[in-house]
């Protein structure tokens, strides 16, 4: 099978490379080359950009694309059109916030998708969910019945360029004293990126249309249940002080990002805890929790760095998780408040 994956060097996309390859089929890259040129150099590769240089992607005929890359309609559409009599089957990785309503547990693919007040706004930061709802149907308008969309939750794994799942597995590992949010029994999800990657080359194997929920793992999975594993696979001594939401949001902590996971109000009681059960019967699966904390952590390691990498080669502090200092300080007011 000839596939063809806009994007694919960065994070999912070189998944979904290593995927597609280790099951024989034959890979084609499009993207500008800014971002690790040098993977994959046994692949086709294809420079242009996809707003508004497309040119390279003329004449070319495949058995499916892989849109891993796709934010803005007006961008994913003029893909699609390009593509359209060049490929069977368009498979675009959207998400989970293309959802309206968190507010309750086990959405499914049905439930109402997210809106904007004005659709030519391209703002990503913004409206992502709603563009990525969008962008979902331009491409559907231009390919019905040869489409898919996959919506996954937190992607996470190897060579994650948010630091969001990775904070987790990177300070439990560092041992002492843990500052835990929230509830020990709060759910959580996420997906390993190689399982998205996986079921993504199997659904353009089988040719699945539609629209699917992604998320993982299969079963209920807990905060207290993943800190735990992380310190079992990394042997550490860590000690876990769980700290309530209502100390946490006077603090000013950001949620979601300065600690990962952490996410409040009834607006959100959903959020992960999403039904992927679709998914799962067209043949999702995931692998041990075990096996992506360590694999994450042998990640880490091999950076050798203290910091991650950019894409442009210039380095920062991981984008979340809080630091060190302010998770000192916040200890010190809990136990304090405690007294």
């Amino acid at each position: 099978m000839r596939i063809l994956i806009l994007g694919g060097t960065v994070f999912l996309g070189r998944h979904i490379v290593d995927a597609a390859l280790a099951r024989g089929h034959e890979v084609t890259l499009f993207n500008r080359g800014q971002h690790n040129p040098e993977l994959f150099p046994q692949v086709e590769r294809l420079r242009g950009d996809r707003d508004g240089n497309l040119s390279a992607l003329k004449g070319g005929r495949w058995d499916v694309v892989v849109d891993t890359c796709g934010f803005v309609p007006r961008v994913v559409r003029a893909s699609a059109e390009l593509l359209a009599d060049a490929v069977e089957l368009y498979i675009f990785v959207s998400s989970l916030s293309v959802y309206a309503d968190f507010s309750q547990p086990g959405l499914q693919e049905d439930a109402p998708l997210a809106t904007m007040p004005d659709e030519s706004s391209e703002d990503v930061n913004e409206h992502y969910g709603a563009l990525k709802a969008l962008s979902e149907q331009a491409a559907r308008d231009v390919m019905p019945g040869r489409f898919l969309a996959a919506r996954p939750g937190l992607i996470v794994g190897p060579h994650d360029p948010t630091g969001r799942f990775t904070y987790w597995p990177r300070r439990v590992s560092e041992g002492g004293e843990v500052l835990a949010p929230g509830e020990v029994g709060r759910q959580i999800q996420f997906i390993d990126a190689r399982d998205l990657a996986e079921w993504i080359v199997w659904a353009a194997e089988k040719r699945l249309t539609g629209v699917y929920n992604t998320n993982g793992p299969e079963n209920l999975l807990t905060m207290a249940e993943l800190l735990d594993e992380c310190r079992s696979v990394s042997g550490s001594d860590a000690r876990f002080t769980w700290v309530s939401d209502e100390f946490l949001e006077r603090e000013g902590v950001g949620q979601w990002t300065e600690l990962p996971f952490w996410i409040l109000g009834e607006n959100y009681r959903g959020f992960m805890a999403i039904d992927s059960s679709k998914a799962i019967a067209a043949g999702l699966g995931f692998r041990p929790l075990a096996e992506t904390v360590r694999d994450t952590l042998n990640w880490l390691a091999e950076t050798s760095q203290e910091f991650f990498p950019e894409t442009s080669g210039e380095l920062k502090r991981p984008p979340a998780g809080i630091t060190r200092e302010r998770e000192a300080e916040l200890l010190s007011a809990w136990h304090e408040r405690q007294d």
